[in-house]
């Protein structure tokens, strides 16, 4: 079963793969990060590091027994006790129920190791699978916006 983990300057290989692999998945439900973000990726990855020491983000990789990325889970603007939660799965694990349980880890991780007493969440209407995890994890819609020029849903979680 694959495990949460705090990205780590060693994950870089493994994530730099993962971003490649499923670059045309991603793209469909989310904007495409552009070729510059693969031609600067480890001034990128460092960055994410020096975020995640200063505490204002907390980046996590869902990785397999044998090293592969499955999915990253990120908790953004770490502050007055809430956060974004942002996620996406690798196309070769989608579907199987990973997802939904990590966003459950994410959630405890939250509350019990940063103190966060809510998650917010926006998921754009073309992504329903995304909307059902975030649901399955007691999530509840809180309104609408456009997200990259997409009509989305914003989500809300109390974690206390």
């Amino acid at each position: 079963m694959p495990q949460l983990e705090l990205v780590r300057a060693d994950h870089a290989a493994a994530l730099l793969a993962f971003e490649r692999e499923n670059r045309d998945y991603f793209a469909a439900v989310i904007p495409d990060r552009g070729d510059a973000y693969f031609a600067e990726f480890d001034a990128r990855h460092a960055q994410l590091l020096q975020m995640q020491a200063a505490g204002t983000d907390y980046f996590y990789l869902l990785v397999t027994e044998t090293g592969q990325i499955a999915g990253r889970f990120n908790l953004i603007g770490v502050h007055d006790g809430s956060a974004d939660l942002g996620y996406r799965m690798a196309k070769e694990f989608a579907g199987r129920g990973l997802a939904t349980a990590a966003v459950g880890e994410m959630r405890e991780l939250a509350a019990a190791r940063y103190g966060l007493s809510a998650l917010r969440a926006k998921v754009t209407l073309d992504n329903p699978a995304s909307s059902r995890i975030l649901e399955r994890n007691g999530f509840v819609t809180t309104g609408e916006i456009t997200l990259n020029g997409k009509p989305a849903v914003t989500y809300l979680c109390e974690l206390r």
